[in-house]
């Protein structure tokens, strides 16, 4: 069966459930508008096109449905009712005085995923995505992963009592993440390729079924990340009555921006949040990651792979990101952006964020400093509200964190010395 609404835009029309739709829920495809029934077998894309996949619900929630707390309070805007959970989600928007002033808008806050279980984004997705392998019988999960990814499945994957297995590009991956991924008991297959390359490889494993794909690819794992936006949304109006103006989020397989998008829409079909409301949704990548802006900037309907990615912020070391047929819609939709920024800038801004007490790992920062650039051009307007998205914590790269701070001081073991040192103009306290 097709479904006729499979354009991505802000449409204040529910979709009407097709006859495969399951309890009000099914799949549609983005690209041809077939339908399938969302648990009778396991798909990633379209049997006919091999478009993306999105899960639609018949009974669209608005913000009076949601209750509880964490990921899971949103259950009425998710495929099922419960999860395997690590009390995932309620993560702080923290205000930033010294970065609001000094990059010159009218309110700024952070959105700290890395105050998650596993210290990311990531568990939103995999608390639903391994939720959905055990409702579909599923053993064995499997991802590539830049890292964060990885220790998110391999927790998850544990907890839910199956076997987990993540491709990482060999060298490429900090060591915190893959301390995290070995600590939960993935097996882990360092693989001589990039990021895409490791993906190519789950993809393929995934069509075999050998593995049950829990990359974002996967559209289970892209609801539990659409609780993001429900959170922002909710903490702006609590706090100034009013929505964000703008979001700005690191993008590497751009999943986070298609997931806000998706809760937008839903708000806007439920009659919760007006269209001209939506907040505009602005991507940062690395410059030596950048497909997305490249496409943002010419106006093309489709991201160009980049063959070759390299960047200090690992997270977001990316050059074909899969969720872009559904990112690229959200960032034109909602009137964003994307933009390109250098690593001395990603850390000039991780920098800036740990001078607040907010430790994250480079990707994230890349937030940061997109906004500040945005700023200086005149993009961002100083009148307004806007909300960060920072992905991982600080001590998911220590070795990044390491060289962006301070360097230790050999010290004499007396207080006098100590005193010495601290008078000292090239000392700790200058």
């Amino acid at each position: 069966m097709t479904d006729d609404s499979h354009a991505l835009s802000l449409s204040s029309t529910p979709p009407s459930p097709p006859a495969v739709a399951t309890d009000g829920t099914w799949l549609a495809c983005i690209e041809c508008g077939e339908t399938f029934a969302p648990f009778e077998a396991i798909r990633y894309t379209c049997d006919g096109c091999t478009g993306l996949l999105e899960v639609r619900y018949a009974d669209v929630p608005t913000f009076a449905d949601f209750s509880g707390r964490g990921v899971w309070r949103y259950n009425q805007a998710l495929p099922l009712d419960s999860g395997v959970t690590s009390q995932e989600g309620d993560t702080p928007l923290y205000r930033v005085p010294r970065l609001e002033k000094s990059i010159g808008v009218a309110a700024l806050r952070i959105k700290h995923e890395g105050m998650n279980p596993t210290g990311s984004f990531k568990d939103r997705g995999m608390t639903v995505g391994v939720a959905v392998a055990r409702e579909l019988g599923v053993e064995r999960l499997a991802c590539a992963s830049t890292g964060n990814t990885s220790a998110a499945l391999a927790a998850y994957g544990g907890r839910g009592g199956m076997e987990t297995l993540v491709l990482l590009p060999a060298g490429k991956v900090a060591a915190g993440k893959i301390a995290q991924a070995s600590l939960h008991g993935a097996r882990i297959l360092e693989v001589d390729g990039n990021f895409d390359t490791c993906l190519d490889i789950v993809q393929e494993l995934a069509a075999r079924g050998e593995v049950y794909l829990l990359n974002s690819l996967n559209p289970f794992r892209l609801e539990g990340q659409k609780t993001i936006g429900f959170e922002i949304l909710e903490a702006f109006q609590a706090e100034y009555d009013a929505w964000p103006d703008r979001i700005v989020l690191p993008v590497g397989n751009a999943g986070n921006t298609s997931a806000l998008y998706k809760a937008f829409r839903e708000l806007v079909q439920a009659g919760a949040l007006e269209p001209d409301d939506v907040p505009r949704l602005t991507g940062v990548q690395a410059e030596g990651a950048a497909p997305m802006v490249e496409a943002v900037e010419t106006g093309a309907s489709a991201v160009e792979r980049w063959d070759e990615v390299e960047t200090r912020a690992t997270a977001i070391r990316i050059g074909n990101p899969v969720n872009a047929p559904k990112a690229l819609p959200g960032i034109r939709e909602t009137g964003g952006t994307a933009i390109a920024v250098s690593d001395e800038a990603i850390t000039a801004a991780q920098r800036d964020l740990a001078e607040e007490g907010i430790g994250v790992e480079p990707a994230s920062a890349a937030s940061v400093a997109g906004l500040r650039k945005l700023r200086e051009q005149g993009v961002v307007a100083a009148d307004e509200r806007v909300a960060c998205l920072t992905t991982g914590h600080l001590l998911k790269d220590p070795d990044a964190a390491a060289a962006a701070g301070r360097d230790p001081e050999p010290a004499p073991a007396d207080t006098d010395g100590i005193l010495e040192l601290l008078e000292d103009d090239s000392g700790l306290g200058q």
